[in-house]
């Protein structure tokens, strides 16, 4: 694809959005249907008898890569080289690595800037390319590389005036929503699900990645106190659906199909997950949902229907947070499991658990987390289910440090031998 700059492309993407949005209403089949062929978007799932294991590998305010910002480029090349080296090391054989943290990017992007995670100052050249080393490098050892993107999170903060002066926010703050003390693309806007998704495209085209990976964040949790702010959307866009959560949940399943769609057409081999927040309804609020009572809902407080998703194939795997211990009443371990397995039974979409590694042993957990064993008793369990494909560890700090041996057990236990990834 040919690249052009961000205040090109800014200056462009009214027109696009237009033609994305008039062409919405025929090419959409809708929630609940799948296409003509009664087939959704499957790329092809894991190789047979393959294993998933991951790590989740996050750059946003340098959870786990780099150390520090600002750190000389040959010092966070060694960092990123010693995270594939631990996951190898730990017999795992894929990577999600974030690398659009915050609408910017970890690669050198022709439509949003360089990270501010890397060198302090967003739009600083770093001096290298993090997710091309990390294809390559991720590759030579064996390991999947899946590119991991928050779609809509702009800042951590409610600043405009902080990000670099072409970031595409800045020049459209229109699309800008401030909520909970961060600032967010507004998913309501045409032209900006046209922009997220181009801005995310670009790393496809130009890197091997073997994934594209969403996390659970779409709309924004519910902040108590707060609405977001998205009335001039609705009032322009909302004809045609019943209530405001019904029309956010439309858009957010525009995005996630759009990016199927758009996956699809570049190459094949390249899937497409989401890791979800684990509960999508409690079942005290729908009959399908599952035997839980957490306090927040995918489906209706993030306005993403994970379970539609799935059941259309629109997806290619799903990694569902299950970041509770086992006998946690409001969602237990055992029971969300067997729920997501019934879920994805008969999709053909890939089952891979997430896993809270970073809560085994950390300050102020219940006494499950301080037992080494939880962890290892998880992949015990998830194994009476042949719809589970896999688990992936949240996340790359934790599998390094390993505090209280809980990802030493799991190994011990689970991986005796290596379980290679595609390459």
């Amino acid at each position: 694809m040919a690249h052009i700059g961000r205040r090109g492309f800014v200056a462009a993407v009214g027109a696009l959005a237009a033609l994305a949005a008039a062409g919405e209403a025929a090419a959409w089949p809708g929630p609940g249907r799948r296409d003509g062929d009664g087939h959704g978007h499957r790329r092809g799932g894991r190789g047979a008898g393959r294993e998933f294991r991951g790590m989740w590998l996050a750059t946003v305010t340098g959870r786990d890569f780099p150390s520090a910002p600002g750190l000389p480029s040959a010092r966070q090349r060694a960092e990123l080289l010693a995270h594939l080296d631990t996951a190898a090391e730990r017999r795992l054989n894929a990577v999600v690595l974030q690398v659009r943290p915050c609408a910017d990017a970890l690669w050198p992007s022709p439509y949003e800037p360089w990270s501010r995670f890397l060198t302090g100052t967003q739009g600083r050249d770093p001096g290298w390319d993090p997710l091309g080393t990390a294809v390559a490098e991720a590759h030579a050892r064996g390991l999947e590389l899946h590119a991991w993107f928050n779609p809509y999170r702009v800042a951590v903060h409610t600043d405009l005036s902080r990000l670099a002066p072409d970031h595409p926010a800045r020049l459209n703050p229109q699309w800008v929503v401030p909520y909970g003390g961060k600032l967010y693309y507004n998913p309501g806007l045409p032209e900006v699900r046209e922009f997220v998704q181009l801005a995310m495209m670009d790393a496809v085209h130009r890197y091997e990645v073997d994934a594209v990976h969403f996390d659970d964040y779409f709309y924004p949790y519910p902040v108590a106190g707060q609405s977001f702010d998205d009335d001039e959307a609705w009032a322009l866009h909302g004809r045609g659906h019943p209530d405001r959560a019904h029309w956010r949940r439309a858009n957010t399943d525009l995005l996630v199909r759009g990016m199927a769609e758009r996956l699809r057409a570049v190459r094949g081999g390249v899937r497409f997950g989401i890791s979800p927040f684990g509960v999508w309804r409690n079942a005290s609020t729908d009959p399908l949902g599952s035997r839980t009572a957490a306090g927040v809902q995918t489906y209706d407080d993030l306005y993403a229907d994970t379970r539609a998703w799935v059941r259309n194939g629109w997806i290619d795997y799903v990694v569902p947070q299950l970041y509770w211990h086992r006998g946690f009443a409001p969602a237990d371990y055992e029971v969300l499991v067997p729920w997501w397995a019934e879920t994805v039974s008969g999709t053909g979409v890939d089952l891979y658990i997430g896993e809270a590694l970073y809560k085994a042993g950390a300050a102020g957990q219940p006494a499950a987390w301080q037992d080494p064993a939880e962890l290892s008793r998880h992949l015990d369990f998830a194994a009476r289910y042949p719809e589970v494909g896999g688990h992936c560890f949240f996340s790359a700090r934790e599998v390094g440090e390993d505090p209280i041996g809980a990802m030493s057990r799991v190994v011990a236990d689970h991986y005796s031998s290596r379980a290679r990834g595609g390459h």
